[in-house]
């Protein structure tokens, strides 16, 4: 009967074979197969293969690395000079286009876009899709320096609220959109401080209906309304940022 068992020394593998009366090793070097095509062929970047575990599964995984990408037009319809991105621009002028937008796609993930350059001003929430013009996302003008990806992490969403900052006085918890926050049981217009759990994020409203000045708030604790930059603690309405993954 013969047995055979191999190991590797840097390049070199070895093979050795045993039989009732002898045993005999050979040496071999493995052999390399290189793609055959035209040099120039680009064979792309390697694809990122997601392994199970027993805490996450491999949907939630694929989620979480989910990219994000917009496309701003000066003119409607998707027309006129553009501007492509994927991360934080903070300055749309040093990009080469001038702070007005009239369209947009978002084709993937979510977005929140500032009238001013810094991350200032007033802000828009453009999800996945496509808007012709700028009314599409609630703006009264096409004024537009600024923009940078919502940050989610899933789709497990859950928020509280209070009426006083520091996370005291009446409070409420949500995990739906909420268009009337007084029919939850608070007793005043004013939101001073929230946290957000879970894994997405939510739009602040002034006005119940999902209308008026709009603030976006992502994981994380707000002791005050001015951290989630408003000049006043007014909110009456809230919802789930959505079409994400």
């Amino acid at each position: 009967m013969r047995r055979g068992v191999s190991h590797c020394l840097d390049n070199l593998c070895v093979l050795t074979l045993f039989s009732s009366s002898s045993c005999r090793s050979i040496a071999f070097v493995p052999r390399v197969v290189k793609p055959s095509g035209p040099a120039s062929l680009h064979l792309g970047p390697p694809r990122l293969t997601l392994a199970s575990s027993p805490f996450t599964s491999p949907d939630r995984l694929q989620k979480n690395v989910t990219s994000t990408q917009i496309v701003l037009y000066e003119g409607k319809n998707f027309t006129g000079r553009k501007l492509e991105l994927s991360t934080n621009c903070d300055n749309f002028q040093e990009r080469g286009l001038v702070n007005r937008v009239n369209s947009a796609r978002v084709e993937s993930g979510a977005f929140v876009c500032f009238d001013h350059p810094d991350f200032k001003g007033q802000q828009y929430v453009l999800e996945r899709g496509e808007y012709p013009e700028f009314q599409r996302w609630s703006a009264l003008n096409d004024h537009m320096g600024s923009c940078r990806p919502i940050r989610m992490h899933g789709e497990h969403y859950r928020l509280e609220m209070f009426e006083d900052d520091n996370f005291s006085g009446q409070h409420v918890e949500l995990n739906q959109d909420c268009p009337l926050l007084q029919a939850k049981g608070l007793t005043k217009t004013c939101i001073k401080s929230l946290k957000v759990y879970g894994d997405g994020a939510w739009v602040l409203y002034e006005e119940p209906n999902y209308r008026g000045r709009m603030y976006v708030v992502e994981r994380g604790s707000f002791g005050s309304h001015t951290e989630w930059q408003a000049d006043n603690p007014k909110i009456q309405s809230v919802r789930r940022v959505a079409n994400y993954f």
